[in-house]
C-alpha cells in the first residue's frame, strides 16, 4: 500500500493555492474568511496526508476538505458588520470575481447545492466524477444539479436581455 509523500502534497497545495482561495471566496464572500478557510483546510490536509492512498485522488480529497471547512464556517457565521471599503487594507489577495459580475451574482443566487456544482465545474474545472467525489453525491445527482443550474442561469440571462 503506497501513501502520498508529504512533499508531493505540499507542492500541490502551494501550486494551486489561488484556486483554493477562489473556491473558498465563492462560498464565503469575504477575503479574510476565505484565507482562513484555505489555511484551515491546508492544516487538516497536512495532518491527515497519510490517509491519502493515491496521488491521483489528491485534488478531489483536498477539495472535499476545503468544502467541508467552508460549510462549517458558514454554519458558525455570525451576523456581518459592514465596514466602509476605504477603511480596509488592500491586502495581497483581490476578490476573485469573474469578469462578468452579473453572471457571478446569478451563480451566487442559485440554491447552495446547485451553485456549488456550477462553481466546481466551471470555476475549478473539476470533472463530474471529481465533483461527485468532493461532495459525496452520486453522479446522477451532480448531473441533475449542474443541468438545473445551467437552465436557471440561461433563463435568468434571457430575462435580463429583454
Amino acid at each position: 500500500m503506497t501513501h502520498v509523500r508529504e512533499d508531493v502534497l505540499t507542492a500541490f497545495l502551494v501550486e494551486d493555492q489561488a484556486r483554493f482561495y477562489r473556491l473558498a471566496y465563492s462560498y464565503l464572500q469575504n477575503r479574510e474568511d476565505a484565507l482562513d478557510a484555505v489555511q484551515t483546510a491546508v492544516c487538516k490536509a497536512l495532518e491527515k496526508y497519510d490517509s491519502l492512498q493515491s496521488p491521483e485522488a489528491m485534488r478531489t480529497w483536498f477539495y472535499r476538505i476545503l468544502v467541508h471547512v467552508c460549510t462549517d464556517q458558514l454554519r458558525r457565521r455570525k451576523p456581518v458588520v459592514l465596514v466602509p471599503p476605504e477603511s480596509l487594507d488592500a491586502g495581497s489577495y483581490e476578490d476573485p470575481l469573474p469578469p462578468d459580475e452579473s453572471l457571478a451574482r446569478r451563480v451566487d443566487a442559485l440554491p447552495a447545492e446547485v451553485g456549488l456544482v456550477v462553481k466546481l465545474r466551471f470555476y475549478e474545472e473539476l470533472s463530474l466524477r471529481e465533483i461527485s467525489a468532493v461532495t459525496g453525491w452520486n453522479l446522477s445527482t451532480v448531473k441533475t444539479r449542474l443541468y438545473t443550474g445551467l437552465r436557471k442561469l440561461r433563463i435568468s440571462m434571457e430575462g435580463a436581455e429583454s
